[in-house]
């Protein structure tokens, strides 16, 4: 991934003139930003922007490191908890720092918790369209070799998309493998065999060796009804390991999903944004 990283008085940035399309338009993204102060912040962004300018871009997005598959959002709102696993962070003066560069909140997002006494007690209605299964814990790279080929599929059609090699995806994600918990990873596969659905949980070791809370991270389905059931057995499987707690990680506003946190009693703990900017007018 080709980026420009760009260092002033007190802040730094990177640009990415690659970025992923906005509304089918060509655009770059700001990410990897700090700043000391605002001051220093806006000039960096000043100096991102004029040079995404002269490259003929009239769009941009941030914070992204890139693309979805990166990191990318700033924490908007917060109840003051302690940042979970993988989570982004950022200074509090950093959203309102782009503000001040012209840019608006174009996508929002949530965490939520919630007591897995509570969310493990409901069980959606038995189905013979496909079998929910733990992964067996062998062959880590077989696992997300399944994940990728999934996720390309199912997040295709959602904002800021951006494909991503195999290899690079396997880069960002073996890293991980010995933090992974097999109890809280889940295949849903149709009676042919064919993947149906993943869930990819993980505890949330930023609390220490023996965390109380386990994140549910990523998942994607393409059946109707496998989130659910994937869900289900992640909140079941995840009070059977001692947790107390789940967490719905970084969950779009619009997605189907947010509902699902709500309905299953989840609390929102912590707000995100993506913020963009139109050259162009």
């Amino acid at each position: 991934m080709m980026k420009e990283t760009i260092h002033t008085d007190g802040a730094k940035l990177s640009v990415y003139l690659q970025g992923p399309d906005w509304d089918g338009a060509p655009t770059a993204a700001i990410g990897d930003f700090s700043c000391k102060t605002p001051d220093s912040g806006l000039q960096a962004l000043r100096a991102g922007i004029a040079l995404i300018q002269k490259a003929g871009i009239n769009r941009v997005v941030g914070p992204m490191s890139g693309d979805t598959w990166h990191s990318y959002r700033f924490v908007s709102e917060s109840d003051g908890s302690a940042p979970f696993l993988m989570e982004p962070t950022n200074k509090s003066h950093d959203p309102d720092v782009f503000r001040s560069a012209g840019f608006a909140t174009i996508s929002k997002y949530f965490s939520a918790r919630v007591p897995l006494a509570h969310a493990a007690t409901s069980s959606p209605t038995a189905t013979d369209a496909f079998e929910v299964v733990p992964w067996d814990g062998t062959n880590p790279e077989e696992l997300f070799r399944q994940v990728y080929e999934l996720s390309v599929e199912a997040f295709s059609q959602n904002a800021f998309y951006k494909p991503i090699s195999e290899p690079d995806f396997l880069a960002m994600y073996m890293p991980v493998v010995p933090m992974l918990k097999p109890e809280l990873i889940f295949f849903a596969r149709r009676p042919d065999g064919s993947l149906a659905g993943f869930l990819f949980g993980i505890p949330n070791y930023a609390e220490g060796p023996n965390p109380k809370a386990a994140i549910l991270k990523t998942y994607a389905s393409l059946e109707r009804g496998a989130g659910r059931h994937l869900a289900s057995r992640f909140h079941k499987s995840a009070l059977k390991l001692g947790c107390d707690t789940a967490i719905h990680a970084l969950i779009h506003d619009d997605n189907q999903s947010a509902d699902r946190s709500v309905a299953e009693g989840a609390t929102v703990f912590r707000r995100y944004s993506l913020m963009g900017l139109r050259l162009d007018g």
